[in-house]
């Protein structure tokens, strides 16, 4: 082990603070190497506070010192202490109201790790969340404490002419030396993790929104000058955003200016800075040549998710770290709703619960599995995660259905009006949605606090004589400690033999509707469907209406039928998902056997029925026709074989391709637009129809399928036509190969976000000497370390996704991974720690992979100097 003994914070140990800081005037002196940095706070006491003369402990990192003064006078070293991480001053006036002026520097430039002010392509910009700030100067830098913020920048005009920072613009001036100054203040209260500013040779796309109540809004991007023709779509998404905002919550925007600034250096997706969000270029620059229609639509949805958090997160805030999902699940909620409407319904709610059963349940089933308000951490960036996010927007979509949408939306409403302006938890939240409907949600509570993912055990039991349906529903929670009896909202349908929906009876009740709730609040709960004249085919946890696995016993046939005739989109969908992955499974058991594989006719026939309908929604036809990702799969083992999985679907999906080709060849035929560049909703469905077929047919690896790959790449008008004929080409014995990566790199290789793409299909390529390919492309001159979006595009992709080459039997895999993970701990310790998710999985393989995965994770948190945040993961992945 490391000598490394870092603190755990705890919930409990929550302590309100001994003071506030009421008001922040902050001067920077900004350059690349030496930014001085000057801070004037109005500081009071907390007056609930029962320590009278507490000591007021500033944390600082990484910061240089210069001067210190109280109330006006000047402090020597006698009058604080000072460590790496704080500076702690003991005697404090006794008046209510004081004054601390404090004055330190820092190097941008050398700050790799992009937290707190750092330089991005010349450019100077800030990360705050989470605790950013205190790598720029002292503070009490903490979610609870709320300051109104004045900051004035100055800077040399040629290296810096464009200076932003939050709220509204107020002053502006010249000085000496080829110098100027902005003044910036934001009217609003905010935790200092909000904070943000921007230096840089910058261009401003401006546009303008006028509000519900018909105040005019300035809406302004900026972005470097060669990206300046890729941000209509961003622009447009922002407004789509505050009117969307507006007409389902009622939130108006407040200030008089909304910015989005796109950086190409950023640890994230985004922030949601109060009046100036930071992005990641990803989220932000579009076209139709460069970006893919899905890049157009995470584009509008991360958009759309900072701007509310100006409300769920800004207005709001949280009291401290551990209510992270009050504003990051509702927020999520929202943006998912949001993308909902813009786009199909049906597909973003397949995307999402894919996301989810892939990713956030694998995360549930792990050492690092924890609540989405946990009880203690190490580093609260390693808390950024899939449980906090997504499963958190899975509760608040729960309370949505247990509450209906009218209840839930007057639960919101006087939510936002008890606590606007203040720092809250998410029994705040919980109790608003109790007291605005009258409705009891003590149990309810419990999914906060609890871990892991239920297991519906479902047993249907037919009684022709009583003409009855009884559904026992049976909930588990796989964990160490004794699980909590959860609250789950089961939304169910029954339809008839013919397909037809029947409308459901409960205990004597009838309901105009043909879908019921069932509120499962026990352990083991039996419902009783009255009125049957025969067996029902049930329709279970529509619209995936709680995030739990089910197990149910049902024969092909019934999966069959319901992909058929189902018209919930999403059960439709996941009957056929659940058909595939029986016979997947099927044939694992016959490859670990040794014995001939076959295709079962019942696959290739309910295919074939989907193909002969007639379909409005292409986009979601496409999601029908796709097989069940491997990494799915493999969350469905108790024991994970990254070849078999990978044998089973490849023959899946070369036997659909080769006893349907004539169909896909058509459906391709049908939608091939290879001129157009549309971004309406019809050409999108057909891009994405098109390329799953082309997908299907690629898997015949012959001539024809490589003419029609190679085809659509020399011919594609759209990124998306581009990448998925590239994608083909790649992951197929296509003569072509070698030419097409090389010409698609010569095309886009002043295009950095293009050429991430360009790393991830090679990356993610299940082609033999994959390997090879990566530790070639880690000494490529277009790879940077330093850069968090071409980290994840080469090691990220490799090692989540490419499951069977990065699994590899011989862990060339796993040693390649912890490399790069040692190689960013100093450099980027938030990008390492989430390069090492991919070993804590360790458990689900075999014993030989096991050790090889436990070998890496010990040489990682044996390395001396360790960072907190990579230690923390790797450490509790071994426990």
């Amino acid at each position: 082990m490391s000598e490394i003994s870092p603190q755990t914070i705890y919930l409990k140990d929550y302590q309100a603070p001994a003071y506030f800081i009421e008001t922040v005037d902050l001067n920077f002196i900004l350059a690349a190497e030496h930014t001085r940095v000057v801070s004037r706070m109005t500081l009071t006491h907390n007056p609930d506070n029962p320590e009278k003369h507490a000591p007021l402990v500033l944390l600082g990192e990484q910061l240089t010192l210069v001067s210190i003064a109280l109330d006006g006078v000047a402090l020597t070293e006698h009058h604080y202490q000072l460590t790496t991480e704080s500076l702690t001053i003991k005697d404090i006036p006794q008046n209510t109201t004081f004054t601390l002026s404090i004055e330190n520097t820092i190097n941008p430039k050398e700050n790799s790790a992009l937290e707190g002010l750092y330089v991005s392509n010349e450019m100077l910009c800030t990360q705050c969340e989470a605790e950013g700030f205190r790598k720029i100067t002292y503070f009490l830098d903490r979610p609870d404490i709320m300051s109104r913020f004045t900051t004035t920048l100055v800077a040399d005009k040629t290296l810096y002419p464009v200076l932003l920072s939050n709220g509204n613009k107020v002053a502006t001036g010249e000085l000496t030396e080829n110098r100027h100054w902005v003044t910036w203040e934001d009217p609003f209260k905010k935790p200092c993790y909000l904070f943000a500013l921007v230096a840089g040779q910058l261009e401003c796309i401006e546009d303008h929104f006028t509000t519900i109540s018909g105040r005019e809004i300035s809406l302004q991007i900026y972005v470097e000058a060669h990206d300046v023709d890729k941000c209509d779509h961003a622009m447009q998404s922002l407004k789509n955003a505050m009117r969307w905002d507006e007409e389902v919550y009622g939130r108006e925007y407040d200030l008089d200016l909304y910015m989005i600034v796109a950086v190409g250096h950023f640890n994230m997706g985004a922030m949601e800075n109060k009046g100036l969000n930071i992005f990641n270029t990803k989220f932000v620059l579009a076209r139709p040549d460069t970006a893919t229609d899905m890049d157009y639509e995470h584009i509008e949805g991360v958009i759309g998710h900072e701007y509310f958090h100006n409300w769920t997160g800004n207005r709001i805030t949280c009291r401290d770290w551990f209510q992270l999902s009050l504003k990051e699940g509702f927020t999520v909620f929202r943006d998912q709703e949001f993308t909902a409407d813009r786009t199909s319904k049906a597909v973003k709610r397949i995307d999402d619960v894919n996301m989810l059963r892939t990713r956030q349940f694998a995360e549930d089933t792990g050492p690092l599995a924890h609540p989405i308000r946990p009880a203690a951490y190490i580093e609260i960036n390693n808390f950024y995660t899939l449980t906090v996010y997504e499963k958190g927007a899975e509760v608040v979509r729960m309370l949505h259905t247990l509450l209906g949408a009218e209840s839930f939306y007057k639960g919101a409403g006087l939510y936002f009006q008890r606590h606007d302006g203040q720092a809250v938890t998410c029994e705040h939240f919980i109790l608003a949605m109790e007291q605005a409907n009258d409705k009891d949600l003590s149990q309810f509570r419990r999914w906060y606090s609890q871990a892991g993912t239920p297991t519906l055990t479902v047993e249907q039991n037919f009684d022709a004589v009583k003409q009855s349906l009884t559904l026992t529903l049976s909930q588990n929670i796989p964990t160490q400690n004794k699980a909590s009896i959860l609250h789950i909202p089961v939304k169910v349908a029954l339809f008839d033999q013919q397909g037809l929906p029947l409308s459901p009876i409960i205990a004597n009740t009838s309901s105009n509707d043909n879908e019921v709730i069932l509120e499962l609040k026990s352990a083991t709960q039996s419902f009783v469907f009255e009125n049957l004249k025969s067996a029902p085919v049930v329709s279970l946890l529509r619209g995936f209406s709680a995030p739990v696995k089910i197990k149910m016993q049902r024969p092909l046939s019934e999966l069959a039928f319901l992909l058929q005739y189902d018209n919930d989109s999403f059960n439709r969908w996941e009957a056929g998902q659940q058909l595939s992955v029986a016979i997947i499974f099927d044939l694992i058991s016959a490859i670990k056997q040794g014995q001939a594989l076959s295709m079962p006719s019942i696959l290739v026939a309910s295919f074939k029925a989907v193909l002969a309908k007639s379909w409005d929604d292409l986009a979601y036809l496409a999601c029908l026709l796709s097989l069940p990702a491997e990494s799915y799969i493999a969350e469905l083992m108790d024991v994970v074989d990254v070849n078999a999985i990978h044998q089973a679907r490849q023959f899946v999906k070369r036997q659909l391709a080769e006893q349907l080709s004539e169909q896909f060849q058509a459906l391709y035929a049908d939608n091939h637009q290879a001129a157009t560049r549309k971004l309406d909703a019809i050409s999108i469905a057909k891009r994405k129809i098109k390329n799953v077929c082309l997908d299907y047919l690629s898997q015949l690896d012959n001539q024809q399928s490589h003419q029609l790959a190679n085809q659509q790449f020399a011919d594609a008008q759209t990124m998306t036509d581009q990448i998925a004929a590239l994608g083909a080409i790649v992951n197929s014995q296509n003569p072509a190969k070698k030419d097409s990566l090389q010409a698609f790199y010569q095309q886009w290789q002043d295009e950095a976000l293009v050429i991430d793409k360009w790393f991830i299909l090679q990356a993610s390529s299940s082609q033999p000497k994959t390997f090879s390919v990566v530790q070639d492309l880690l000494q490529h001159s277009a790879f940077e370390l330093k850069n968090p979006n071409r980290v994840r595009a080469l090691v990220g992709a490799f090692s989540q996704a490419n499951p069977l080459h990065y699994h590899a039997e011989n862990g060339e895999g796993y040693q390649f991974l912890a490399d790069q993970v040692l190689a960013l701990n100093t450099l980027n310790p938030q990008v390492a720690s989430r390069m090492v998710g991919a070993l804590t999985q360790w458990r689900r393989f075999d014993r030989q992979r096991q050790e090889l995965m436990k070998q890496q994770l010990e040489r990682i948190i044996n390395t001396p100097d360790i960072s907190k945040d990579v230690f923390e993961i790797a450490s509790k992945s071994l426990d």
